[in-house]
């Protein structure tokens, strides 16, 4: 017997935009505008969605905010980890420190990094998201330790270098620069500066 009861349709509509697409354009917008400075308006106007399209795709502006940031270090931060794997420490370094003069002043994205100077105060309710942040760039000065610990057991750097300040001048040498790129320094600027930082990582070398 023939069954001519109507085929069911599947439950909910499919979201109209695509997804990877609006969080790349949230993630320039957090980057642009800060996590507390982008409201959801000016979320949804750059990612051409709803707030309830928002809302039911990313679940909370928080929420999407952490997205954005894996985004970030999947896509432009993964130049650094890539760079670390260097042969050469001291070299990884000067690249990483190079680089991020050069890209933190791109014309063609906004300026600075948008981890290294993210959510550095905030309103008490967003502690966990500073929280968050603050972790990301632990993960990063942990990163470079290792690669500089590394390069001391492979005879790159001096036997008495103190592995966990050097990574943290580098860190704190990579902040620096994204501040003054925010702040509107050239290129030439930054990189006159990452050229003194190299030069003391190069004290270091064996």
């Amino acid at each position: 017997m023939k069954n001519n009861a109507p085929t069911p349709r599947p439950r909910g509509r499919p979201r109209a935009f695509d997804r990877d697409e609006a969080l790349a354009k949230a993630a320039d917008t957090f980057w642009r505008l800060g996590y507390e400075g982008a409201s959801i308006a000016d979320l949804t106007a750059a990612m051409g969605i709803t707030p309830q399209s928002l809302y039911a795709a990313f679940a909370s502006k928080a929420d999407l905010y952490r997205e954005a940031l894996e985004w970030y270090q999947a896509t432009v931060g993964a130049s650094t980890a890539a760079t670390l794997e260097e042969g050469d420490a001291v070299v990884a370094l000067t690249r990483v420190l190079r680089d991020s003069a050069r890209d933190f002043t791109r014309r063609d994205r906004p300026h600075g990094c948008m981890v290294s100077t993210a959510v550095l105060t905030c309103a008490t309710e967003n502690d966990p998201v500073a929280r968050h942040v603050a972790g990301l760039r632990t993960a990063t000065i942990n990163l470079i330790r290792a690669r500089i610990e590394r390069g001391i057991s492979e005879g790159q750097l001096k036997g008495e270098t103190n592995a966990a300040s050097l990574a943290r001048f580098v860190g704190a040498m990579i902040q620096g620069m994204s501040v003054q790129a925010q702040d509107g320094a050239p290129t030439e600027a930054l990189s006159a500066l990452a050229d003194h930082a190299v030069a003391e990582i190069e004290r270091h070398r064996a």
